[in-house]
């Protein structure tokens, strides 16, 4: 054999000859055989290497660009691309598993021409990379359609055979025990998937695995993140409102803004205090009771609800309304707004409390002790928005078991000034009609309790001791209704007829006649008549027809005629003991006031 032959199969090897030209060195050299099968197997060895380095290289290139983790769809992307490119297969592609749909679905695909199998979803268990994923290991076929190792359907096979596939290599993408997913290389030609070819794609979907991880990680991270930075803004919010000093409208709105949804708040016997947002109805009481004793939201067909409690005490509820579901922090933030409802309202109740505090003390100081220091009262009153020194009527407000503190709160509206006193609710209102508004009261206050609500007003006055002694007044004003079985309405003592003549302090002498009178007046001043004279003559005579004509000089059917009159004006009762006794003092108040014109019309 000539010496020079292994020298130039050497050559030929270092310069990456294939083996038709190694094999041309044998032919002009017999002798040469066996060199020749050595440099053979030095060849394939070389490719190999290079094959390997190829293979590693693309390992280290999946590794670097998952380090640096673009998009998880452009990483996968590649990976599908280099398994194709390094196995030298017609397609390359990979499905991903959706266990709560119970389908796998085409992820990715690298070298298809099909408009079919891109859409490929198929049930899990079905085709290869259902016998993959049960079984947690590679599988390869060199003929699909005639492989009867795994459960074939219909609509996967007409993909394959729309695409032209025969030769199928399967792997799985794992996490920790899970199959999330498979990994395919598959040409169009029969074909036998060798070992390395095998383990080289499972490297690759090692790789497409830990992207697919990461990517879900980083997603969560950021999510979490998201959250966490949206609740604290939201916790900052709520807190901001509660320092403010805001009500819980302001509460509804912020939760209702950050939740995309409607926000009630109710009381415990379901009235609403506040609303924000798409419109809530009040809760299932039974519902609040479940909250109340978790301490946590409770889910019901309308939305969420959870209790307004401070400490054991029930307080109210809030109410949720939204068409999309509530995430844990979501939730978590709803319970919050609860608490910060909760807050606010014994913030309100504390503040109202110390208020009530301050007007009662006031209320207690003037009318028992208005002559001490009035400026100072006066003063107090300016800081509590209250001009004591202007008009004002006292009204004791009179009810059986109702609370005196939900009666004052109740009654407040209608007051300048109101608070506890004595045992009773007392309110300074500014007005000149007393007896109308205590009647407007006790009707207002009797329809928001349920029962009979009693209003007995004095004055009006002003200035601190006239003010105390309008509130002796409508405290006799007040034993006079209790007295007389009226109990239920609103009256001043000018309502009370000649009682209240005989308790007010300063008793109005020319309006009770009028109102008694003033008929009768008007009718003798309008026409010339006497029938004042003969009201008077008829009750000296003890109410006697025959006396009263006597008395005055004419027929007795003119006494008859001029009482028919006189009830017509004064009304059917006037004859009544009551009515009776109110006309005779009105006349003697009118003599009394007018002793040189027995007859004048009174002033008013």
């Amino acid at each position: 054999m000539d010496n020079d032959v292994p020298t130039r199969l050497l050559e030929l090897l270092a310069g990456g000859a294939d083996s038709d030209e190694l094999a041309r060195v044998t032919v002009e050299e017999p002798s040469a055989a066996a060199a020749f099968k050595a440099a053979l197997r030095i060849s394939a060895t070389l490719r190999g290497h290079r094959r390997r380095e190829t293979e590693l290289a693309a390992l280290f290139d999946t590794a670097g660009d998952l380090a640096r983790l673009r998009d998880p769809g452009e990483v996968l992307q590649s990976i599908v691309h280099r398994a194709r490119r390094l196995l030298g297969v017609d397609l390359s592609y990979l499905t991903l598993t959706d266990a709560a749909a119970g389908v796998t679905r085409m992820q990715i695909a690298d070298g298809s021409v099909s408009k079919l199998f891109p859409q490929v979803r198929m049930k899990l268990g079905v085709g290869i990379g259902g016998l993959v994923a049960q079984t947690a290991r590679p599988y390869t076929t060199p003929d699909y359609r005639s492989d009867k190792h795994f459960l074939h359907s219909e609509p996967v096979d007409d993909a394959v055979r729309d695409e032209g596939l025969t030769a199928l290599l399967a792997v799985p993408l794992t996490v920790g025990e899970t199959v999330t997913g498979v990994l395919y290389a598959a040409d169009r030609t029969p074909r036998e998937f060798t070992p390395d070819e095998i383990a080289l794609l499972s490297s690759l979907a090692d790789h497409a695995a830990i992207a697919l991880d990461n990517a879900r990680l980083l997603a969560e991270l950021s999510t979490h993140s998201q959250t966490m930075e949206r609740a604290e803004e939201a916790h900052d919010r709520l807190m901001d409102l509660v320092l403010r000093g805001e009500n819980t409208s302001a509460v509804a709105a912020a939760v209702a803004d950050v939740l995309h949804g409607g926000i009630g708040v109710y009381t415990n016997d379901g009235g609403q205090l506040a609303h924000a947002g798409l419109p809530t109805a009040p809760p299932d009481p039974q519902a609040v009771t479940a909250s109340h004793n978790s301490g946590r939201a409770t889910v019901t067909s309308g939305g969420w609800v959870c209790a307004v409690q401070a400490g054991p005490e029930l307080l109210g509820s809030i109410v949720l309304r939204t068409d999309t579901s509530l995430s844990a922090a979501d939730r978590r933030l709803f319970e919050r707004a609860a608490v910060v409802t909760a807050l606010l309202q014994m913030l309100r109740r504390s503040a109202a409390k110390a208020e009530d505090e301050v007007r009662g003390e006031l209320l207690t100081d003037l009318l028992t002790a208005p002559e001490r220091n009035p400026s100072a009262l006066i003063e107090r009153g300016h800081r509590l928005g209250v001009d004591l020194t202007a008009r004002h009527a006292v009204f004791i407000v009179h009810a059986g078991e109702v609370s005196r503190r939900r009666l004052a709160a109740a009654a407040a509206p209608f007051a300048a000034l109101s608070g506890i006193h004595a045992e009773q609710v007392v309110l300074l209102a500014s007005t000149d009609t007393p007896g109308a508004l205590a009647a407007r009261i006790a009707s207002a206050l009797g329809s928001h309790a349920g029962l009979p609500i009693t209003v007995a007003a004095g004055g009006p006055a002003s200035g601190p001791p006239d003010l105390a002694a309008a509130y002796h007044e409508a405290t006799r004003c007040l034993r006079a209704l209790l007295r007389l079985g009226r109990e239920g309405t609103g009256a001043s003592m000018a309502e009370l007829g000649f009682i209240g003549l005989v308790l007010a302090d300063h008793a109005d002498h020319t309006g009770f006649i009028h109102e008694t009178l003033g008929p009768i007046f008007d009718y003798d001043r309008n026409r010339g008549t006497e029938l004042v004279r003969t009201l008077k003559a008829y009750f000296a005579s003890g109410c006697s027809i025959p006396r009263t004509k006597d008395t005055i000089h004419v027929h007795a059917n003119t006494v008859g005629q001029r009482l028919d009159r006189i009830g017509k004006l004064l009304g059917p009762d006037w004859q009544a003991p009551d009515r009776k006794l109110e006309i005779q003092l009105a006349l003697r108040l009118h003599e009394l006031h007018t002793p040189e014109h027995r007859h004048a019309t009174p002033t008013t």
